[in-house]
């Protein structure tokens, strides 16, 4: 669904660093049961988000292509700042184990990690709706810039029903989608972990 300090990326988003005080008392929301990772490799749209500090720089074209490669998944962000520049992280995914592959931990800067979790999938892994255990973060991806509306709807009224606070989403501008596996031409440092 995530670029150097903002994530371009779908997804992948997706990282809870720290819990929130707030909601540590609530029970995590549920994954879906299982993931093909080999068929959730690839590139993901980021359609929609809840805002946060890393993907602040992130104006438009938000983009996430996850490689698997060996025992983990190679996750590289990219966005477009103000600027028209391309703003890109590569960081990686290690599945938590008995999760199913829908539980992940993701690091931009090691040794820190944050949550992916898979929370809604479509059978045909055409879209996802991923975020993280205390419900601060949360993407809304896409295998295609634009997703029908209807569709829209439908993951974010799961989103509500898990719990997350869906009037505080962003819709993410796709007009100069990024290329699947384009390389940044611009690359921003990298300031604080990102994700989708």
């Amino acid at each position: 669904m995530a670029t150097a300090a903002a994530a371009a990326g779908l997804a992948a988003a997706a990282l809870a660093l720290l819990p929130h005080p707030a909601r540590a008392q609530e029970a995590p929301p549920p994954t879906v049961s299982s993931v093909d990772l080999a068929r959730y490799a690839g590139s993901w749209y980021e359609i929609s988000r809840l805002p946060n500090r890393f993907q602040k720089q992130c104006v438009s074209d938000t983009q996430a292509e996850y490689r698997l490669e060996k025992e983990t998944v190679r996750v590289i962000n990219r966005c477009r700042t103000a600027d028209g520049k391309v703003d890109e992280i590569k960081g990686r995914a290690k599945v938590v184990p008995d999760s199913g592959n829908a539980r992940l931990r993701v690091t931009f800067f090691w040794p820190i990690y944050g949550d992916y979790w898979v929370l809604a999938l479509a059978d045909d892994y055409s879209e996802a709706l991923v975020g993280s255990p205390d419900r601060r973060y949360a993407w809304v991806l896409a295998r295609t810039p634009q997703l029908p509306q209807a569709r829209l709807d439908a993951l974010m009224q799961r989103a509500k029903t898990l719990g997350f606070d869906t009037a505080a989403f962003v819709a993410t501008p796709q007009t100069s989608p990024l290329p699947a596996g384009a390389a940044a031409p611009a690359v921003a440092a990298a300031s604080a972990a990102s994700a989708p």
